[in-house]
């Protein structure tokens, strides 16, 4: 009987700057749990994908590396139990790129359905769909007056011909079927659109796909909108297979749960958003940050009963406080017994315990800049070891010289 196959993850990061406690929960601590288990782990740096979008400007690429590099570390990501690496310190995934570029069919990476979003939400089109979809929300009645069956889902229906037609006007706007001043009335740079629309960007699932596979990767840990990727990655695992003999496995989705990470000012932590509270952060910057958080609207004074579910500093105590204060101050706010200022200091306080050994982590590694670079040249060296292997088979299947 055949035995049990090694489990091999692979995942990786883009260099974009400090990570903040939406990337802890949303990735860092998954990586974390996986690190106990049995199997290999490779998670690397992305360098090479950060330049698919910021390719102009890399002036902050090194510090953005070392910044996720000390992150990684404090975190309490262990090397003796992952292969932690930089991407462009090994080549072997230029090369896989290259070859996986030479069989995957140009139509595979423009249906990808990542690939429109991205480039809209670039652009700040998304900004530009969601005016059309309320502005053809009103000409939706008129359409359904014309037609002549049931519909069972009227509101599902409406959904649909609201996205679809807004994403039909998107289109046309690309092709040029709308006027030109359009994109100048709304402050959109056509030149934009070619400094993004690139064949790096649209060909980055591929290198993505040579990521996984060069180390013959079966298990990625991903959230529900990048399995388009890992789905094309399986595409051309296949056809390579079928070109040139069996070489390598077809890597599942390992779905991972992300809890919502709200930042300060109610929506989803981001960096762009400038609500996020860093892994780096100092104790006084956590306490001044969470001061400052929104809170219920309609609780103007300390007497009037709380509406926990909406309040975005409820929804971080649920993270970081103990299960049963959680609740305690959940009954307290509802009846008014604790006000805003004295729950945010209860968060920020929880926040800095979780931070604390963080940022001890980090400040040590911060002081020996060497150690941290030597953990992941050497990662790397590992992790080109392995390359290399795959590299050598795939040579030889594809009758290249050695």
């Amino acid at each position: 009987m055949e035995g049990k196959k090694e489990r091999i993850v692979v995942s990786g990061m883009r260099p974009t700057g400090k990570l903040h406690l939406g990337h802890y929960f949303g990735v860092i601590k998954n990586w974390l749990n996986l690190q106990e288990e049995g199997g290999k782990r490779f998670i690397f740096v992305a360098d090479w994908h950060a330049l698919t979008t910021s390719y102009t400007n890399t002036e902050k690429l090194k510090e953005n590396i070392e910044n996720l590099m000390l992150d990684w570390l404090a975190c309490g990501l262990d090397p003796d139990k992952n292969t932690l690496f930089i991407q462009s310190l090994v080549k072997e995934h230029a090369e896989l790129y290259l070859l996986f570029g030479m069989i995957t069919p140009k139509s595979w990476l423009e249906l990808n359905p990542t690939y429109k979003d991205l480039k809209y939400n670039l652009l700040k089109l998304h900004e530009l769909k969601e005016t059309f979809r309320q502005k053809v929300e009103r000409l939706i009645p008129l359409i359904l007056e014309g037609l002549e069956v049931k519909i069972e889902d009227k509101e599902g229906f409406e959904e649909v011909l609201k996205e679809q037609l807004a994403e039909a006007l998107i289109q046309a706007l690309f092709e040029g079927k709308i006027e030109g001043d359009l994109l100048k009335r709304l402050n959109i740079d056509k030149k934009l659109l070619y400094q993004i629309d690139t064949y790096g960007f649209l060909g980055y699932p591929v290198l993505q796909a040579a990521d996984i596979l060069v180390y013959k990767g079966n298990t990625v840990p991903v959230g529900e909108d990048q399995l388009p990727h890992i789905e094309l990655t399986r595409e051309i695992a296949r056809r390579f297979n079928r070109l040139y003999g069996e070489t390598f496995p077809e890597p599942q989705p390992l779905l991972t749960e992300t809890p919502k990470v709200v930042g300060t000012d109610g929506r989803k932590m981001s960096k762009s958003y400038n609500n996020a509270i860093y892994l780096s952060d100092s104790a006084e910057e956590v306490e001044q940050k969470v001061r400052r958080m929104v809170t219920d609207p309609q609780r103007v004074r300390k007497t009037d009963p709380g509406r926990p579910e909406v309040c975005p500093v409820f929804t971080l105590h649920k993270l970081f406080t103990d299960p049963q204060e959680v609740r305690m101050i959940e009954e307290d706010c509802r009846e008014a017994r604790i006000g805003c200022v004295q729950c945010k200091k209860i968060l920020a306080a929880n926040i800095n315990a979780f931070l604390e050994p963080i940022r001890e982590r980090r400040n040590y590694y911060q002081s020996n800049k060497g150690e941290l670079w030597d953990i992941f040249r050497e990662g790397s060296k590992r992790a080109r070891e392995v390359a290399s292997q795959t590299l050598q088979e795939v040579r030889e299947k594809m009758n290249l010289p050695q």
